[in-house]
Order: structure tokens, then sequence, then C-alpha cells
């Protein structure tokens, strides 16, 4: 039976800056990136989001719009992940002095892309700030530690 793992991840915007997680290595998906993780069973995706970011920023977070789906599959191990992805420049409360995740840091929309940042994350930066949403669908060989098939359609 197919494994399916549930994530998310909801990028905090306030004006034109955006709230990111410099990840260190030891956490995994080193460098810049949006606040997010597992839909824990049985919340909602938008409940897990909201949770997310609440426990990696101290921000409590609300009206998500959902931006799309990155989806990756590895047929070698029968398994699906998928990450559903939204945006809010709706919060109150403080930033966490002691994120679990990472340094938190407000930077530019515009100067984001120019920190280091995984490149399947800097793919999808961009596509949270146009019109629409978007799906990302990757087939990923295990064996070969590498895609096979890369498709992005917008809506």
């Amino acid at each position: 039976m197919t494994k399916i793992s549930m994530y998310t991840m909801c990028l905090v915007v306030d004006g034109e800056n955006v709230l990111l997680i410099n990840r260190p290595s030891e956490k995994g998906f080193p460098g810049y990136i949006g606040p997010g993780g597992k839909v824990d069973f049985p919340e909602s995706l938008t409940e897990g989001a909201i949770r997310e970011v609440r426990e990696e920023t101290g921000l409590e977070v609300s009206d998500l719009v959902y931006k799309g789906l990155d989806e990756y599959v590895d047929e070698i191990n029968d398994e699906r992940y998928m990450v559903f992805n939204y945006i809010t420049n709706t919060f109150k409360g403080d930033l966490l002095k002691a994120p679990p995740e990472g340094e938190l840091k407000w930077v530019t929309i515009t100067e984001a892309l120019k920190l280091p940042m995984q490149n399947w994350f800097k793919e999808r930066f961009p596509l949270f700030f146009e019109a629409g949403t978007f799906e990302k669908h990757v087939v990923w060989d295990d064996k070969e530690k590498q895609a096979v098939k890369e498709v992005i359609t917008k809506h």
C-alpha cells in the first residue's frame, strides 16, 4: 500500500516582507525556508498549517490563502509526499525568542531569493506571489537520487 505523507507550508507576509526560517544543517533542508511541517491526524490541512506556524514562529495566523500543491512520488519505495502551500498577511503575536527550527528573519520578498535556500524552495517561492494556484508534480528515482520528471501547472 502506498505510503502518503502530508505536510504544509505557510508564508507569512507583512507588507513587502516575508518571514523565513534559517534552518541549520542538522535540522535537514538547510538554508532559508518557510514555516511548515507534517499534518497531524486528524487535523485539517489548514489547522496543520496554522499549528506549524505557531510552533515554529510564535505567531497566530489566520485568513490563509491556498496557493498550491507540491507532490513528490517515489515509485521505488511506493511513497507519495504532499506539501500543501498557503500564504497569509493576517497574524498576531510576537516571534519566539528561541525558535525550534532555526533563526527567524523578516526579509523583503525581492531580496529573499538571494539568500541560501534549497533549490526546490527557490523554484517554488515566486509561485506564492503569483495570481492563482500551482501544482508541482515530481517523480523521484530513489535509486539514482534524482527527479526523473518535473511538471509545474499553474491554475
